[in-house]
């Protein structure tokens, strides 16, 4: 009987073990992305901070609703600082709301996309985003294009929460440099990295009616920027 006891007291303490390892890599781990060299260094930066009017679009079919997009004061309370922004947190003080108005249910989709699209240097390893949702099963994809301007687009998740969150999409690496997204190429070193363009809501057909309210704020990145800030003074650049 001890020994049975024993044995089941070993294998909960071994799950919980488990568990708890599994909810350590719930968040990608930048430096786990890619890697194929211990040359890295990463950084997280702003892409945007939607303080800017007039810097985002959005639309909708017109057969399905209506959409508009404005500033407003507010920023999630969870939000981290970067180092960057340490002293500036008076420059960072509203977000971007989106307001849809859909006439009727059904298979749609909207898209909020930047004015131009967003250059990001260095190779991007994940792409994230607060945002607040309003408990609604839609779902959230982020367009990007890589170097040679093709278009790719990356799954961020569900939006069936309340009040902000954080959301973020791995950028996976191309196996070649040629196939899939590709953000540096031997062949082509004038014009590396990634441009965001923007994002789009696929919408659950039964919960598409109404109005439904989106909020976003704090676009940003965790790229490696090795080649950047090693670079040789005394190399040339191929560009000419």
């Amino acid at each position: 009987m001890k020994k049975f006891v024993f044995t089941i007291v070993f294998v909960v303490a071994a799950f919980s073990i488990a568990f708890a390892q599994n909810s350590r890599i719930a968040e990608p781990d930048p430096e786990t992305i890619g890697a194929d060299s211990a040359a890295m260094a990463l950084r997280e930066i702003n892409i945007d901070k939607f303080e800017r009017e007039g810097s985002w679009n959005v639309s909708i079919s017109a057969d399905y609703g209506v959409i508009t997009a404005r500033l407003f004061d507010g920023n999630p309370a969870m939000k981290e600082t970067l180092e960057e922004d340490e002293g500036h947190e008076d420059d960072d003080t509203t977000v971007l709301g989106v307001k849809v108005q859909f006439f009727r249910r059904g298979v749609n989709e909207f898209y909020i996309t930047s004015a131009r699209p967003q250059p990001v240097e260095g190779i991007v390893k994940t792409i994230s985003v607060w945002v607040c949702g309003r408990n609604q099963n839609h779902d959230l994809t982020v367009l990007v294009q890589d170097m040679f301007g093709r278009n790719y687009e990356l799954y961020m998740g569900n939006l069936g929460f309340s009040g902000w969150k954080k959301m973020t999409a791995v950028v996976p690496p191309s196996p070649d440099g040629e196939h899939g997204i590709v953000q540096q190429s031997a062949y082509y070193n004038n014009r590396p990295g990634l441009r965001i363009v923007g994002f789009r809501v696929d919408c659950n057909p039964m919960l598409a009616r109404g109005s439904y309210y989106l909020y976003f704020d704090a676009l940003r990145v965790v790229t490696d920027l090795y080649d950047l800030e090693y670079h040789d003074e005394d190399d040339m650049s191929d560009n000419w």
